[in-house]
């Protein structure tokens, strides 16, 4: 990822902070960057002083270039650094392996997790995020880790008030006391960036004040070139690594200065709220933006409990399962609807409310998904679930993960075989682990490069679900997702989903009548469906341009159908006929089986819409005045009558004009002598 080096920087007259020209920003990042300043006096400074923004009303931004040029003049702290991270990790790893058959593994296992989780939090911030997301994961992570690493998440080492304090002073103006009527004798919370006091303004609304750490910005700055230059150096060593980990690193790394600045997390929660806010039982707490600064955020205090307490959880009259799958769908709608995207749901940032809300508490790590991916990934989730592998495929390449050149043809097959080993029997046996384990194995062996923002995604959605397995061992996400899927593909007008629809409905010019009685099912299942919205945007893409498709093969069907039906009626009146005088004849079986089965897919149709929540008959009377004053239904029909009429002559060509000279044998009823009948009978 290439960005610009910083220019020189200048010390804001207001402020006394330094500020920077401003500078093109991270895709889907409205931030600035982060100045590392070399000068010694600087480097004295409060954290405000050495990574400030050009304006009030910007945020932090990560600049490679700029930390790269200040750490190269300093090798030494690098090296240190490098080695402080090695020997602990080395060191660990050894432990790891001399007791990989331990007598009394419970002992040994606590030792070692204990261990992680004290070497995690003295290596800082950076390796406080990896052990944050580990502890959301219980299938990889045995249990006696996963309790110690989960005290990662807000049980950290807090540092002293007087710091705390001085920050607050500086970034508001004033001393506590004159701010807040109350706040907590000592911090209820300490996380990986900072710690959470409990407050009350004078006003008397009880609030939440989240202080920054001391030396945040250069502690992460610092790691975060280490692990920059350790992926460059994979990249270049390891020829079997096609995806862009500098990429990777780059878009967390922008994440975590993001995060480090309280003022963009205000903004990132009022834009959450306002796009999700609305939605059933999500809560998004009130930011107080008069007692808000870099380093310090005063936000609404909520009383709730952490989703991997089920049980205390139920003693409130709350499901956690039901939670869960509120999340599931604000997950849903963040990724695949509007964009903008809670990177980092660890349980400590999602709580239940005593009235049965999901809150969501920390907006610092947000990113985007840009519109192409949003389809690419619903249209990935259609192929995968109905394993359509060639489309599948296809999608990878619309998703930046092969490029155009690519030969998808060992790629498919291998799809094939990879994934119906992991989805299992159906939908609701998939779950994300399981995917991303198996295409992680995938890629190693064909030419995949993971993009940047991919990265992010994942470690949302496998936190996610680690969160619910351990509410509910069996929750699967995508089961729960694919509702949410079959509603956008059934209403939204975008053009990519509806060539996507038409693609999955039909195959090699027939129409898939499960495929559609899947979707209607599924879609009803959404809280949110609108099946006349539904009928509506079908009805207006069927009579659109880049409905013709749809239409012939609609045509096509409609034909066969009332012609076999036509055909059956007058097999049947001829049977009738012939049993009236008396005659034997041997009925014809009925015309066009897979007619008979396109009606019984109608009704099946017809029985899944009643059923479906909103469904009113009578508001499809409307629509029939409408249609029929549409061109292309009269062309339709006139294409129709052209279609019954040429196959009603070709019978009557076939049965009757070029009927064979032998006859039929027949036998009457009253036991007389065989007679026959012209064949036409």
């Amino acid at each position: 990822m290439n960005l610009p080096t910083t220019s020189s920087a200048t010390v804001s007259a207001h402020s006394g902070r330094v500020a920077t020209p401003e500078r093109p920003a991270l895709p889907g990042s409205d931030a600035i960057v982060p100045v590392v300043l070399e000068d010694k006096e600087a480097l004295g400074k409060p954290d405000s002083a050495r990574y400030a923004p050009t304006a009030p009303d910007e945020a932090l931004r990560y600049n490679p270039e700029a930390i790269a040029a200040y750490y190269r003049k300093r090798p030494l702290r690098v090296w240190s650094r490098t080695l402080q991270i090695f020997f602990p990790l080395f060191a660990f790893a050894l432990d790891i392996w001399r007791n990989r058959n331990p007598r009394n593994i419970d002992q040994v296992q606590l030792r070692q997790a204990v261990r992680l989780r004290e070497m995690l939090t003295r290596l800082g911030p950076a390796f406080i995020k990896v052990g944050q997301a580990l502890s959301t994961r219980p299938d990889l992570v045995p249990p006696l880790f996963l309790e110690e690493l989960t005290k990662l998440q807000d049980q950290l080492p807090p540092f002293d008030n007087e710091t705390a304090f001085r920050f607050i002073q500086e970034e508001l103006g004033s001393h506590p006391d004159d701010i807040y009527a109350e706040l907590s004798e000592h911090p209820i919370a300490a996380a990986s960036l900072g710690q959470v006091y409990k407050g009350r303004l004078k006003t008397g609304e009880e609030v939440a004040v989240k202080v920054q750490r001391p030396g945040l910005a250069q502690s992460i700055a610092l790691d975060t070139y280490i692990l920059r230059g350790l992926a460059a150096l994979a990249m270049r060593s390891i020829t079997r690594i096609r995806s862009d980990l500098i990429g990777i690193m780059d878009e967390f790394a922008s994440r975590i200065f993001e995060e480090m600045d309280y003022s963009q997390e205000g903004r990132n929660a009022e834009r959450f709220a306002q796009l999700y806010g609305n939605l059933q039982d999500i809560y998004v707490p009130r930011i107080y933006w008069e007692y808000t600064g870099r380093r310090v955020l005063t936000m609404e205090w909520i009383n709730g409990t952490k989703l991997t307490k089920p049980e205390a959880i139920r003693a409130q009259g709350v499901e956690a399962t039901y939670l869960i799958e509120v999340g599931v769908q604000c997950s849903l709608r963040q990724l695949l609807e509007h964009g903008f995207f809670h990177a980092d749901p660890h349980p400590g940032n999602l709580l239940a409310t005593p009235d049965g809300k999901l809150a969501y508490l920390d907006f610092g790590m947000m990113s985007e998904v840009g519109v192409p991916q949003r389809y690419g990934l619903i249209e990935a989730i259609v192929h995968l679930v109905n394993r359509d592998f060639e489309g599948l495929a296809q999608d990878y390449v619309n998703l930046e993960f092969l490029t155009p050149d690519t030969d998808l043809t060992p790629i498919i097959p291998a799809f094939a075989e990879v994934f119906n080993d992991a989805l299992g029997a159906s939908v609701a046996e998939i779950n994300m682990k399981s995917i991303t384990d198996k295409l992680s194995a995938l890629m190693y062996e064909y030419p995949f490069r993971v993009p940047a923002y991919y990265a992010l995604i994942i470690r949302s959605l496998v936190t996610l679900e680690g969160i619910a397995i351990n509410v509910d061992p069996n929750f699967k996400v995508l089961s729960k997702a694919y509702p949410y899927v079959a509603k956008r593909l059934l209403t939204d007008p975008a053009p990519q989903l509806r060539s996507s629809l038409r693609d999955l409905l039909f195959k090699d010019g027939n129409f898939r009548w499960n495929r559609l009685e899947n979707l209607l099912r599924n879609a009803r299942n959404n809280s949110d469906y609108d099946l006349s919205q539904a009928i509506d945007q079908a009805l207006d893409y069927l009579f659109s341009e880049r409905g013709e498709f749809i239409r012939k093969h609609l045509v096509e069907e409609i034909v066969k159908g009332v012609d076999s039906l036509g055909s059956n009626a007058v097999n049947g009146i001829r049977y009738t006929v012939s049993e009236w005088f008396g005659l034997t004849v041997q009925r014809e079986q009925p015309a066009a089986v897979d007619s008979q089965k396109n009606l019984e897919h109608l009704q099946r149709i017809w029985g899944i819409l009643q059923d479906t929540p909103g469904f009113d008959a009578t508001r499809l009377v409307p629509l029939i005045p409408k249609l029929m004053f549409k061109p292309e239904a009269h062309v339709m029909g006139q294409q129709i009558a052209q279609g019954l009429a040429q196959r009603a002559v070709a019978r009557f060509i076939r049965e009757f004009l070029l009927a064979d000279s032998e006859s039929s044998t027949v036998l009457p009823t009253n036991g007389s002598q065989p007679r026959s009948l012209p064949s036409r009978y």
